[in-house]
């Protein structure tokens, strides 16, 4: 299964700022992250992930610094600031509303199936 641009798009600043409230952490771990998480149908590329974590630091939202680790090239960690757990709070709200519309909305109900003149069964 391939999950959607549009719903990667929608879910993508509150994965990333709830992965950085488990603590600071680098674009490939990150990632990896995500790829854990869901259990390897998310697969995001740098191209995605980065001006993301851009622009989350523009909007104050992130905190980045350079560090380096022992026998490693520099990486920029990447920590969430009092703001970006603000937003990550409001992002959860509105993410609890729509995945509670969607549960009412498939409670109890079996998968559509398509009948064989094509319409919904």
């Amino acid at each position: 299964m391939k999950v959607t641009k549009d719903l990667v798009a929608a879910s993508a600043t509150p994965m990333v700022l709830g992965i950085l409230a488990e603590g600071e952490s680098y674009g490939y771990a990150i990632l990896r992250r995500i790829n854990e998480l869901s259990g390897g149908e998310l697969e995001w590329t740098e191209g995605l992930l980065y001006p993301l974590l851009h622009r989350l630091e523009r909007l104050g939202h992130l905190e980045s610094s350079w560090q380096s680790v022992a026998g490693e090239r520099k990486r920029k960690y990447y920590r969430v600031t009092d703001r970006g757990l603000a937003e990550l709070a409001e992002q959860r709200r509105q993410w609890d509303t729509v995945v509670g519309a969607l549960r009412e909305l498939w409670h109890d109900r079996t998968p559509l199936a398509v009948n064989g003149l094509g319409g919904l069964a």
